[in-house]
C-alpha cells in the first residue's frame, strides 16, 4: 500500500502543475477536432490497376498468370517472348582448355593438350574435342580430333554420336559414340566407345572430380582408362585393358576463368600394351611431375 501513495500524490499534483506559468490566468480553449469525410464501406476507385482472380487466357495455354490479371495478357505477351529468349532453349558457345601442360619424366618430357566446347543449347549440342601429346622439339606422336553431335536424355546426362580423326601415327577415322555427364557427388564423367575403319573397337573412360580446399584452391583427382577388345600392333595397343592414369592437379582460380595447376601422374601399361611399350624402348610405368594451365570462356 505504501507504493501507492507518491503515485496518488502526483496525480493530485498534476492539476495544480498545469496552473504555473506565463499562461496560468488565461482561459485556454480545446482545439475543436476537424471532422473528416466518412470513408466509404465498400471498394471504391484507385489510381493503380486492380488485382483480379488470374484466369487462364487460353484454354490448355498453362496455368493462371497473375500479371495477366493486372495488366492483361495482351500486354504481358512480349514480356513473356522476351524471357523466353533470354532463359530458355538458346545457343551459347563454350570453349575450354582442360589440360594445357608439361610433364617431367624420366627420359624424355612431354607436352599435352586436351581441349573441348560445344555450341548449342541445354538439350541439344555440337561438341567438338581434341587431345594429344608429344616430346619437346618433335611433332605430336598421339593427335585426334573429335565432332560429335550430343542429344540430352536426362538432367546433367548427354548422349553423343559424331566422328574421330587421329593425326599422330597411322591415319585412322572413327565413329564415335558415347555418354558424357555429372554423376552422383560431382563425379564428371566421360566415356567412348570407337569403331575404326578398319574395323577394330576400342573405348576410353575418363573420370574427375573437384574437391574445392578453399573457394580458389582446388584439387582435381583424375581418372583414364583406354580399353581395346582386340591387339592393333601398329597402334601399339593391347587387347582388353590397355592403359591406365592415375593422378592429382592442385589449381589455383586466379580468376573463375584462369588457373594454373601442378600435379602427379602415374601411368601404366598392362598386358599386350606393356609388350609393345618394351618393344619400342619405352617404359610401362611412368610417373609424372606436371606443371600447367586450365582455362574456360
Amino acid at each position: 500500500m505504501r507504493t501507492a501513495l507518491p503515485i496518488l500524490a502526483l496525480a493530485s499534483a498534476a492539476p495544480l502543475a498545469a496552473q504555473d506559468g506565463p499562461h496560468a490566468a488565461h482561459d485556454m480553449p480545446m482545439p475543436t477536432p476537424t471532422p473528416t469525410p466518412a470513408q466509404p464501406a465498400g471498394p471504391g476507385p484507385t489510381s493503380g490497376p486492380v488485382m483480379e482472380t488470374p484466369t487462364p487466357t487460353e484454354a490448355g495455354s498453362g496455368p493462371p498468370r497473375a500479371a495477366d490479371a493486372i495488366w492483361g495478357g495482351d500486354a504481358m505477351r512480349a514480356s513473356r517472348e522476351d524471357l523466353r529468349r533470354t532463359h530458355g532453349d538458346f545457343p551459347v558457345f563454350w570453349f575450354q582448355g582442360d589440360r594445357l601442360e608439361a610433364q617431367v619424366r624420366d627420359g624424355a618430357d612431354i607436352y599435352l593438350w586436351d581441349i573441348q566446347g560445344y555450341y548449342g543449347g541445354p538439350t541439344e549440342r555440337l561438341w567438338f574435342k581434341s587431345e594429344g601429346e608429344g616430346e619437346f622439339g618433335a611433332r605430336p606422336d598421339d593427335a585426334e580430333v573429335q565432332a560429335l553431335y550430343a542429344k540430352a536424355f536426362a538432367p546433367f546426362w548427354d548422349v553423343q554420336a559424331g566422328v574421330r580423326q587421329d593425326l599422330g601415327g597411322p591415319d585412322t577415322t572413327h565413329a564415335v559414340i558415347g555418354v558424357q555427364g555429372l554423376a552422383p557427388y560431382l563425379f564428371e564423367i566421360d566415356t567412348a566407345l570407337f569403331l575404326s575403319h578398319r574395323g577394330d573397337v576400342t573405348a576410353r573412360l575418363e573420370a574427375e572430380i573437384d574437391q574445392r580446399i578453399t573457394q580458389r584452391l582446388i584439387l582435381q583427382p583424375r581418372l583414364e582408362a583406354n580399353l581395346s577388345a582386340q591387339a592393333i600392333p601398329e597402334l601399339g595397343i593391347g587387347a582388353g585393358l590397355d592403359q591406365i592414369e592415375v593422378g592429382a592437379r592442385l589449381r589455383y582460380e586466379v580468376k573463375r576463368e584462369f588457373a594454373p595447376y601442378i600435379g602427379i601422374e602415374q601411368s601404366w601399361r598392362t598386358g599386350q600394351g606393356a609388350t609393345f611399350a618394351r618393344a619400342r624402348g619405352e617404359d610401362p610405368s611412368v610417373t609424372s611431375l606436371i606443371a600447367g594451365i586450365r582455362f574456360w570462356f
